[in-house]
């Protein structure tokens, strides 16, 4: 697998290592902004309101349960007609990462929203507060820690998925597992495995970093730890307190 990786011929051409992990975040970056801007305003708006609790458990059960191989085939063969170009393997790959990443996004959003201290809101409501700004103001921020863990599972698993479009003879870093099959060559699919597991903890380590930054200190402990830390007294202090 060093061997493989160092070699310098699998680092140039238009299958070059690097040109597969570009393309496998490309795939992982538009699945993940379609699938939010479709879960976090249903998570939202349900959160908010109340309102179709029970169509979010349901949707996010069904959507976990779809086989995304098989759903993937199946599309092209539907699709495939509709487009003559690439297009026909893309929209239908893209489709599938997207119905895999909606779930934990929708129910985290909501989940997150249901669980703001109801004395935070009617505080809110009480100095005047429209129903929108509530939310924006006072619910949103104080979810995001649920929010933004929504992400993260839904991120690791558009990542480790995202090597089916190779199946259907697009790039990214299943290209090497799904080749390296093909070829016999264990190598190159463990090479493949080994960057897909690398590429998504690096990303979720860059979540959790904006997640550290993006979260209000008093919804984490770091202010609670550094408030209870004991002080030591210095010398001048202790003086003035002698008998």
């Amino acid at each position: 697998m060093i061997d493989y990786l160092i070699d310098p011929a699998h680092w140039t051409g238009s299958d070059a290592i690097g040109v597969l992990i570009v393309q496998h975040l490309v795939y992982t970056g538009i699945a993940l902004l379609v699938a939010a801007l479709i879960g976090v305003p249903i998570g939202l708006y349900v959160g908010h309101t109340g309102k179709g609790t029970f169509l979010i458990a349901g949707v996010a059960n069904a959507l976990r349960a779809l086989p995304t191989l098989g759903l993937v085939i199946l599309l092209v063969l539907i699709i495939a007609p509709v487009f003559a170009s690439e297009l026909a393997f893309v929209v239908p790959s893209l489709i599938v990462l997207v119905l895999l990443a909606v779930p934990p996004i929708m129910t985290n959003t909501y989940a997150g929203i249901r669980a703001v201290d109801a004395s935070a809101v009617d505080a809110a409501v009480g100095m005047g507060y429209r129903p929108l700004k509530v939310l924006f103001s006072v619910q949103v921020p104080c979810a995001l820690p649920l929010i933004l863990s929504g992400f993260r599972g839904a991120t690791l698993q558009v990542i480790s998925t995202a090597t089916i479009a190779a199946y259907v003879s697009l790039g990214g870093l299943g290209r090497l597992i799904i080749d390296g099959r093909a070829q016999n060559d264990y190598d190159q699919m463990m090479v493949g495995a080994v960057l897909v597991a690398l590429l998504a903890l690096l990303v979720d380590l860059g979540i959790g970093i904006i997640g550290r930054f993006a979260v209000s200190p008093g919804l984490t402990r770091r202010r609670i730890r550094s408030a209870t830390r004991p002080t030591t007294p210095s010398p001048a202090s202790s003086a003035l307190v002698a008998p």
